[in-house]
């Protein structure tokens, strides 16, 4: 037997089907032949549900979060996760992808900063290893992980890309959360910038218009205690991230900042 030629074909398969998951509604309409129905994507039927109540996930992002606390960062408990998981899958669902790359939007969303609980540093990779246990316990299949593992894996900014559909959703879902309830620190003088424009953040919204093909971040932002450059001097980076993951959705990365669109 070739065994090179055995591997092309493995690789080429494995290739076809990550693309397959990957596509849009409208490519892959394109892509069925003419007069048969597109078929509906491969699915385990692993759910948000069963992924955030796994003992595991349960422990690892509480101990996260905790860990995070005792270094000086915001909240990244259940609050910062379940939120990101709803945004993550409204963006896709909206932008009409299929209801299970909705769904793993969502599971990605949930646990993309678990692997904070090891280290800060290079947290999204140590994530993506610990999730890849959990996803291969539950029944999850290496297609669907490979996709969820490629999102968490390229989240941050120092070094991540907007790889598929719902890494993309990810990144514009977790930049987005900004906002005062993720302060702890109760004494403003103990501020830092980070802690200082949060806390500003009165209201933050990510609005999808489909038909317009914009993903817009609406803040609204007490200037009496943050100013619209502080917020820009912190989170610049992450919004050129997010204009690169809009992108990668076919849409625009817009930003409106008590009521004044500044991108």
């Amino acid at each position: 037997m070739d065994h090179s030629a055995k591997a092309e074909s493995v690789d080429e398969v494995v290739a076809e089907q990550v693309a397959e998951l990957s596509r849009t509604p409208k490519e892959a309409a394109t892509a069925a032949p003419e007069g048969e129905p597109v078929s509906p994507e491969p699915s385990t039927g692993i759910t948000i549900d069963q992924v955030s109540s796994h003992e595991g996930v349960q422990t690892f992002i509480s101990l996260a979060d905790r860990y995070l606390g005792e270094i000086g960062y915001t909240e990244h408990g259940f609050r910062h996760a379940g939120l990101v998981s709803k945004i993550s899958y409204n963006v896709l669902h909206r932008l009409g992808y299929e209801q299970r790359i909705s769904e793993l939007g969502a599971i990605a969303g949930y646990l993309h900063d678990m692997g904070n609980f090891v280290s800060r540093s290079l947290h999204s990779q140590t994530g993506s290893v610990i999730t890849y246990d959990i996803l291969k316990e539950i029944g999850m299949s290496y297609k669907e992980i490979g996709i969820i593992l490629g999102a968490i894996g390229n989240h941050e900014e120092e070094f991540g890309n907007p790889v598929n559909p719902v890494g993309a959703a990810l990144i514009v879902a977790d930049k987005s959360d900004v906002h005062r309830s993720r302060v702890r620190i109760k004494d403003p003088q103990l501020f830092d910038i980070h802690d200082r424009v949060n806390n500003a953040v009165e209201r933050s919204f990510l609005r999808v218009d489909d038909g317009a093909r914009t993903l817009t971040l609406e803040l609204g932002i007490d200037t009496e205690l943050a100013g619209v450059m502080e917020y820009f001097e912190i989170f610049l980076s992450r919004m050129i991230m997010c204009k690169r993951a809009a992108e990668h959705l076919e849409c625009e990365f817009k930003i409106d900042i008590n009521g004044t669109k500044l991108l």
